[in-house]
């Protein structure tokens, strides 16, 4: 079985390579650090299986064309979102698509609330503040959360993980997802409806998947509802917040801060070194400038155990698919 990473970095080797030799998979595994899209689906060797993918990698008809082309058989997701997959092309071209729905829930839960406290207490300041021995505290007041209301979105495992991390803080929790599950429940949220979440909260936190119908839901309209000096935090997918007006917002106050690990442009920057570019976005450019936002590379998935977890699922569901021709864990087949 030959499988070719793409968007792949060291982290992604070291991992993939121990749990292969561990699982006793021994599979011929190739890494390109190119990210995959028409004008790199050529870099692929004839005789590759398995094209395994991450969150900014493109699986569009054109692109699963030149796979296809290349005898490309399973398209392999190491990520839980397939947004950036063509799932009426690949099953037209008989591809097999699996991914992986969860890896250590708590990992990206626990990142979500790294950039709440960060934001909220505004540590990062200070510690640069501190390096250059300037120890005022000017413009570093925050909130006490204990007591407060956080509105949650999305109450799939990650969404539950945040759950019960808001719930240890002392804050009341409420919840909103189209699917109720009684495990947030017991975890200490009640499910209200989304006007109702934006009304009460003094926190919000997402945690659901992107689609075509909620593209954009964290809008302009969404902002007027809330309740103003909101935090809101995405460490989901960029595309379910319209970064502008989450500008907008924060110019006027209606939110008083913004912790991202995502970003809707970010295919063309994320996972990348940059350092010594100019980056012509200028969306990005008001959104790190802003001194009451906060924004991390996507890099809430970047735990030990989360890697482990995501190698071990990735190379069952491919073994999966081989021996039995379909997988747990499919999206299409």
């Amino acid at each position: 079985m030959n499988i070719t990473l793409f968007s792949s970095k060291s982290y992604d080797k070291e991992f993939f390579d121990k749990v292969n030799v561990d699982g006793g998979y021994n599979y011929n595994i190739s890494y390109l650090e190119q990210r995959l899209e028409l004008s790199t689906a050529s870099l692929l060797a004839d005789g590759t299986d398995v094209v395994c993918i991450f969150v900014n990698d493109d699986a569009s008809r054109p692109v699963l064309t030149a796979l296809k082309a290349k005898g490309v058989k399973i398209v392999a997701l190491r990520c839980a979102g397939f947004n950036n997959v063509d799932l009426e092309a690949a099953k037209e071209l008989g591809f097999q698509v699996v991914r992986v729905p969860a890896y250590s829930p708590e990992t990206v839960a626990e990142h979500a609330a790294a950039l709440l406290f960060t934001l909220n207490r505004n540590t990062h300041k200070a510690y640069n503040r501190i390096k250059e021995n300037n120890f005022n505290l000017e413009n570093l007041t925050g909130i006490c959360l204990y007591g407060k209301t956080a509105g949650v979105i999305g109450t799939g495992k990650i969404g539950l993980a945040m759950i019960r991390i808001l719930v240890g803080l002392g804050m009341k929790v409420v919840c909103y997802d189209p699917y109720h599950t009684q495990a947030a429940v017991d975890a200490g949220a009640q499910y209200v409806e989304l006007d109702d979440l934006y009304k009460v909260s003094d926190v919000i936190s997402v945690h659901c998947p992107l689609f075509k119908e909620n593209t954009h839901f964290l809008n302009k309209e969404a902002f007027a509802k809330m309740k103003d000096g909101v935090i809101l935090i995405n460490s989901s997918r960029g595309g379910l917040l319209n970064t502008e007006d989450a500008l907008d917002a924060l110019a006027s106050g209606k939110l008083r801060g913004l912790g991202l690990d995502v970003y809707e442009r970010e295919s063309a920057l994320f996972f990348k070194d940059l350092s010594t570019q100019v980056i012509e976005d200028t969306v990005y450019a008001r959104l790190v400038n802003n001194p009451r936002v906060l924004l991390t590379g996507h890099q809430a998935f970047l735990t030990e155990e989360a890697l482990t977890s995501i190698s071990n699922t990735t190379l069952s569901n491919i073994k999966e698919v081989v021996e039995t021709g379909k997988a747990t864990n499919t999206v299409l087949n």
